[in-house]
């Protein structure tokens, strides 16, 4: 069975059904999910620091509407 012909089923269900269907599928993803990390394993993590250019920029855009607003 496909989407396509899931679809017309789902729709028949009952709002307690429906529901149920709901649950089951976001308890599907959070297992998919848990099952992309793995204990112990180290996971790079993106942080602004260190970001330097990022740092020049901001202080660029900050000095420029500093100065738009002094007219």
């Amino acid at each position: 069975m496909n989407i396509t012909e899931l679809f017309p089923t789902l729709r028949n269900l009952s709002r307690a059904e429906k529901l149920q269907v709901m649950q089951f599928l976001v308890q599907e993803l959070a297992d998919e999910e848990a099952l992309s990390l793995q204990p112990g394993a180290t996971y790079h993590v993106w942080s602004p620091f260190n970001s330097h250019d990022a740092a020049v920029k901001l202080a660029a855009l900050l000095q420029e509407d500093r100065q738009a607003s002094d007219g």
